[in-house]
This record gives C-alpha cells, sequence and structure tokens, in this order.
C-alpha cells in the first residue's frame, strides 16, 4: 500500500494534463452516448423485421382489398450502389456526354488530362528540389542555397498556372456535360408533349424539375470532380512510386520491404473503410428526394396563394412546410453523423497510421543503403554523407508524402463514387422514363381501396395492371369520328367503355353531363393528351384543333404575344398577319381597349395577375380567332365573360367557320350548337341532334318543379308538428328519422 502511495505522489497533475483527460473523458462520453441509440435502434430493427415475417404468413385478408398497381420493374428496384447496374448506367450516360469522338466534351477533357500529367511531373521535380534545397543547408553553401531557391520560385509560376488550369477546366468540364445533359434532356422533354404526360400519365418521377436542375447539376460536377480526383492521383500512385523505388535502388538499399509495407498497409485501410463505409448513395439519392419535394411545396403555394389566402389557409400550409423542412433536415442530419464517425475512422488510419509507415520506410532504405554509409577517403579521412542523407530523406519524404496523398485521394473517392452512384441513379431514371413516356409505357403507382361488393357491383369499370393501347388514330381533313372508343383515365378507371360518334365538317357539338363524366376527357384524348386504349379515332391532325380550356395559360412576353401565343411574332409574320389584324381580333372579344390601357402590343407584364378572370377568357377566345382551326374544343372557356358578349363571340366563331364543340352549363349558349352529346355519368352517352327550343322548355319546366318541391320537406315537418300538438294523426303524417 505504501508503494502505491509513493508511486501516486510522485505523478504531477499539472492543469494541461487535467484539462487533457477531462476533454478525453467527455469525447469518449459523446461518442458513446451516440453510438449506443445506433446499436439499439439497429437491433431492435432486425427484432422487428423477423417479427414481422414470422406474423406476415398469419395475417388474414381483411374486408377492404387494397390493390397497389406496381410494375415488376419497381418491385425489383435496388438502392443505388457501386455495382454492375451502375457501371451500365455511366456507359449509357456517357453516351450522350460524349456524342461522337471528336467534340468539344472529348476536347476540354484532353486538356484537363494534359495539365493533371504535367502537374504530377511538377511534384516530383518540386520534391527533388525540396531535397537540393535542404542539402545546401546542411552543406552550408549560400552561394548554390541562392541558386536553388531562385529554381524553386521560377518553377512555382508554372506550377500555379497548371494549379489554376486544372480547377478551371474541371468546371468547365462540367459546365460542358450539364449543357450537353440539358440539351438532351430538353428535347426529349418537350418532344411529344412528354412534359405533359411525365407528370399526368406516369408516376415515377416525383419531380422533374428536381431531376432537370439540381440532380443533374450534381451528376455533371461529381463526374468532372471524380475523374481530376482520381485520374492524378493514380498517375502520382505510379510515378513517385517508380521515383523511389529507383532512387533506393541506385543507392544499394533492398526497396521490397517498404513495398510490402506500403501495399500492405493500404489493403488493411481499405478493407477496413470498405466495412465501415455507410450507404452514401442511398442517403444521398434520399437527400435529393427531399428536396424536390420541399421546392415543390414551395411552388404549389407561390401557384395558389390567392386561394390560400382567402382561406386564411396559411398555418396548413405552414405546418406541410415544416413537416418537409424536418424530413430533409433529419436526413441530413443522419448523413452529418455517419460522415463524422467515418471521417474520424479514415483520417485516423490515413493520417497517422500512414504517416508512421511513411517513416519507417523512409528511413529504411537509408539506413541499410550502402550508398548513403559514410566511408573513408585516399588521405584516410573519414567523408560523412549527412547532407546525401538528408537529401534523400526530404526528397523521399516529399514523395512519400504525395503518394500517401494520392492514395488517400482514391480512397476517400469511394465516397464520392457512392454519392456519384445516386445522382447517375435519378438522372439516368430520369431519361428512361422520358424515352418510356414517348413510347407509350406508362407505369403508374396507384392504389385503390374497395370492398367486395362494391367490386361486383360495379364490373369493368376500373382495370387492373399495366393499360395496353390497342386504339388507333388515323389523321384526316374533314370529321371527327369515335369508332368503340373507350373513355380510359391514366389510373385505369373506365368512364365510358364504347363511344360511337361522328362529328362532320360544320356541325356544332354541345357537350353536357355531371361532373366527372368524361366531357373534359374526350378533349384530352382528341387532343392527343391521353391514348386511345381501343377502337379508331379519326381526327384532324393537330395544328386544326385548338383547345380553349376554363382558366387560359398566359405566357411570358408582350401583349402580342399573348394574343398569338403559341406562334412567335417571326411566324405571325409569315402569316401576313400585322398588329392591325391584332385590333380587329381583340375588339371582336372586346378586349381592344387593353392596348391602350396596359401601353401598346409591346407592353410586357405578368398578364396572369394583370388581367382580370373574363379578360383572361376573352384572350383565349382571342387566340381561335387568330389561329382559325376547323374545330375549337372549348371547355367551359367563357364562364366568366358577360352572356352577351359571349353570345357575340360564339356566333363570330361560326360566321368564321369553325366548327364548336363545347362544354358549357350555360342555356344561352344552347342556340348556337346543333347536335348533343350528353353522358349519364354511369358510362352511358346519347348523341342526337339539338332541339334547342324542346330543351330550353324542359330545362324551365325542370326549374319550377324544384322550386315548388323545395318547400314540400318544410311543409310536412310543420304537419308533424301539428299533429303532435293537438294529438291527432293524419294519412299525410310521416314518422320522423
Amino acid at each position: 500500500m505504501s508503494n502505491i502511495l509513493d508511486a501516486a505522489s510522485k505523478v504531477k497533475w499539472d492543469r494541461t494534463a487535467a484539462a487533457k483527460r477531462a476533454v478525453f473523458l467527455a469525447a469518449a462520453a459523446y461518442g458513446v452516448k451516440t453510438l449506443y441509440p445506433i446499436i439499439c435502434r439497429q437491433l431492435g430493427k432486425n427484432k422487428d423485421a423477423g417479427s414481422h415475417r414470422r406474423s406476415s404468413k398469419t395475417e388474414n385478408g381483411s374486408t377492404l382489398a387494397v390493390k397497389t398497381q406496381i410494375s415488376a420493374e419497381n418491385q425489383k428496384t435496388t438502392s443505388p450502389g457501386v455495382n454492375a447496374e451502375f457501371f451500365k448506367q455511366i456507359l449509357e450516360l456517357g453516351k450522350i456526354l460524349f456524342p461522337k469522338l471528336v467534340s468539344k466534351e472529348l476536347g476540354l477533357l484532353s486538356l484537363h488530362s494534359i495539365a493533371l500529367i504535367s502537374r504530377t511531373f511538377l511534384s516530383i521535380y518540386v520534391a527533388s528540389l525540396d531535397g537540393k534545397i535542404v542539402k545546401t543547408i546542411v552543406e552550408k553553401e549560400p552561394k548554390r542555397f541562392i541558386f536553388q531557391l531562385m529554381k524553386w520560385l521560377l518553377i512555382a509560376i508554372p506550377a500555379t498556372f497548371v494549379n489554376s488550369a486544372i480547377r478551371y477546366l474541371e468546371c468547365k468540364l462540367a459546365l460542358a456535360f450539364r449543357t450537353r445533359l440539358v440539351n438532351h434532356a430538353y428535347q426529349t422533354y418537350f418532344a411529344n408533349q412528354t412534359y405533359y404526360r411525365v407528370s399526368n400519365m406516369d408516376g415515377r418521377l416525383a419531380n422533374p424539375d428536381q431531376s432537370l436542375t439540381e440532380d443533374v447539376m450534381m451528376f455533371s460536377q461529381s463526374v468532372a470532380h471524380l475523374y481530376s480526383n482520381l485520374t492524378k492521383p493514380i498517375l502520382d500512385v505510379v510515378l513517385t512510386s517508380y521515383t523511389l523505388i529507383q532512387t533506393a535502388r541506385s543507392r544499394g538499399a533492398n526497396a521490397s520491404g517498404p513495398t510490402l509495407l506500403a501495399g500492405l498497409v493500404v489493403f488493411i485501410t481499405a478493407k477496413v473503410l470498405r466495412a465501415c463505409s455507410p450507404r452514401f448513395g442511398k442517403l444521398v439519392a434520399e437527400e435529393a428526394q427531399r428536396k424536390g419535394y420541399l421546392r415543390y411545396v414551395h411552388s404549389r403555394i407561390i401557384a395558389n396563394a390567392e386561394e390560400i389566402a382567402f382561406y386564411r389557409g396559411h398555418k396548413v400550409e405552414m405546418r406541410q412546410l415544416q413537416k418537409c423542412y424536418r424530413a430533409l433536415a433529419e436526413q441530413m442530419h443522419l448523413i452529418l453523423s455517419k460522415r463524422l464517425w467515418y471521417i474520424m475512422v479514415e483520417q485516423f488510419l490515413m493520417k497517422y497510421v500512414w504517416s508512421a509507415c511513411g517513416l519507417v520506410m523512409v528511413a529504411v532504405p537509408i539506413i541499410t543503403a550502402t550508398g548513403f554509409a559514410d566511408n573513408k577517403t585516399a588521405d584516410g579521412r573519414t567523408h560523412v554523407m549527412v547532407s546525401e542523407r538528408t537529401e534523400a530523406f526530404t526528397t523521399a519524404r516529399n514523395l512519400l508524402a504525395s503518394g500517401a496523398d494520392a492514395i488517400e485521394r482514391i480512397m476517400s473517392s469511394y465516397k464520392e463514387v457512392t454519392e456519384l452512384a445516386g445522382y447517375t441513379a435519378r438522372v439516368h431514371n430520369m431519361f428512361v422514363v422520358f424515352e418510356d413516356v414517348q413510347k407509350g409505357v406508362y407505369k403508374r403507382t396507384c392504389v385503390s381501396t374497395m370492398t367486395g361488393t362494391e367490386k361486383k357491383s360495379k364490373p369493368g369499370m376500373h382495370i387492373d395492371g399495366p393499360l395496353e393501347i390497342k386504339g388507333e388514330v388515323i389523321d384526316v381533313d374533314k370529321g371527327i369520328v369515335c369508332e368503340n372508343v373507350p373513355i380510359i383515365t391514366p389510373n385505369g378507371d373506365v368512364v365510358v367503355s364504347c363511344l360511337n360518334v361522328k362529328v362532320e365538317e360544320g356541325m356544332h357539338l354541345l357537350i353536357t353531363g355531371p361532373n366527372g363524366c368524361g366531357k373534359s376527357s374526350l378533349f384530352r384524348i382528341l387532343s392527343g393528351l391521353w391514348p386511345v386504349y381501343g377502337g379508331r379515332l379519326y381526327k384532324p391532325s393537330p395544328q386544326h384543333l385548338f383547345y380553349i380550356p376554363q382558366r387560359p395559360y398566359m405566357s411570358m412576353g408582350s401583349l402580342r404575344d399573348q394574343v398569338i401565343y403559341p406562334d412567335s411574332v417571326e411566324d405571325m409574320a409569315t402569316r401576313g398577319l400585322t398588329d392591325k389584324d391584332l385590333d380587329i381580333i381583340l375588339d371582336i372579344v372586346n378586349l381592344y381597349q387593353i392596348v391602350t390601357r396596359e401601353g401598346g402590343w409591346d407592353a410586357e407584364l405578368d398578364w396572369k395577375d394583370v388581367l382580370s378572370g373574363g379578360e383572361k377568357q376573352r384572350m383565349g377566345m382571342a387566340r381561335m380567332f387568330y389561329h382559325k382551326p376547323k374545330y375549337a374544343l372549348l371547355d367551359e372557356c367563357t364562364s366568366a365573360v358577360s352572356i352577351d358578349v359571349e353570345g357575340k363571340i360564339f356566333q363570330a366563331a361560326k360566321d368564321a367557320g369553325i366548327s364548336l364543340l363545347s362544354i358549357t352549363h350555360r342555356p344561352s349558349l344552347w342556340k348556337y350548337h346543333t347536335h348533343l352529346l350528353q353522358f349519364d355519368g354511369e358510362g352511358g352517352w346519347r348523341f342526337e341532334q339539338l332541339d334547342t327550343a324542346t330543351r330550353l322548355s324542359l330545362t324551365e319546366e325542370k326549374q319550377r318543379l324544384e322550386t315548388q318541391l323545395a318547400g314540400i320537406p318544410e311543409m310536412q315537418h310543420r304537419l308533424n308538428e301539428l299533429c303532435k300538438i293537438l294529438g291527432d294523426d293524419s294519412v299525410l303524417k310521416t314518422d320522423p328519422e
């Protein structure tokens, strides 16, 4: 006991040592606090997975049959990673980045490679120059020291230029890659109405804007940076290893031991880091998805700001935004926490373990080499080779540091490769979806919840599984003919099983029916937005059809651009039209006053907010008079226009020889139509000649009966009250519900 006390009394507990021990204990406690929940959570997940597998075997079918239509391809989808699928995707994207052998991208890549190679040779030369400078200091030769220092300063000029050129060319290469991908993506995205079908017909891309902007940018930057981070380090390792081995052999040292030690340390480090590395590819892909959804929620609030303000729904929208942001913050926190421990292990192995091994590798050849041993000269004096050993040590240490840094960057690049795998998967998936949609292949995840009795009561009203496009679309010069054409939504809901309609040139068709009966769906099929799943559809080419929605789209540009949309000013000149012709068109729709009110035809404003609802609808009708199609598809497009102006516009359209296919609930417009297509909302329809007078009289009778019957419930309720007060009965008395 006395010995222990004596030993303890000899220990010096100064403030510095106590502070170091306190910091160490705090770090250890924080590590235990952070790792313990993660380990417990992982063990809990494994237990839950096992219990779920056991319980799923004994689970029975419930009353609700939940059907999820997911393609087999989506079921087999795995998280992004460095595997054969990743290299296949990279090769396919490489064909877009380098479309031909001689291209701008290949030229930039070649220049970048030359700069990287030049930097490696400059590094080796600077390392040898450092050794010579140290040798002149040890030998106390100021003239040679100044000479070598001047060489070192002169070589710094091309070295710094090459360093700057490497960064410049890397950014230029990333920009060239992004430009190539964006051009290809835009051409695909805006071909065959892909931009509409991706969002409305297919469900694989939740946020196409995220894929087209941030994902493409991150992929391009990651590819260019990874090429720089892999090419130069590999070249550095090869050349520095060769230089070190040759130097050792020239001095009579055996380089086998240090080489084997280096290989063993690198191999063990790679194994440890691979075992400890989190799945960064999956984590980064999830982070990008959550970023895209947060941006989508923001844009949704901006697009519907007026409606939200009217409802005072800011609290609900704020909660949704906060929920989305919390999900993104949790994902980013997860990535940061995983990187914390991974980088700690990585730095420990690569900074300290490798430095210790490097000192051994440098020291052993110098100590054992016969070329660095002290020897005696002819006059009997001992020649001490301190300066030579110092020069060799400095050069070897610099070269070894350069090689170790290169290996560290190569091994650290594995994390970047896994992140690249996430971006690659998202960009490649975007192009796959675009190509599939162009071919008419749609894959949409839809969940329909129906009981067994409901399915029996409505046979054939929903199609489970992938929809097959078996219909034909034939362009003709005159008329619109539907032969056994079904109206089916992208979700597989059969609105009308078989439609047979013939609209000849000069006919004006009124389309009516309850909500959700297929009126607007028919317009989408005629416009080519939805495919024809069966039968035959004869219709004019798209330039002879013009669709006007209830809320017309106002583009960016001048007032002239709003009328001639989607034509340009050059297209307008080709048609032989001038601003005077546009004045006549605006006069037809009672909009001529806005030319002077808003500052002329060249005024550029935010027309979505400048024009009122009725003015925007009349602007949509003005576009119809500008384009003069054979057929106009009018979808409640004058609901905010006064009845007198509305009638004037419809009559002018008929006088211009435009056949009208109108969806409207206003009886005042019936007289401008010759035929009626009426849907009943249960899959049935009726096509007949329209007798406006008879239909108006029937409508008036219906409204009169509705007015008379509206008071019956109140009268019946009063009769029940009187019977109760008087204690009498009545043959017209009803039982209270």
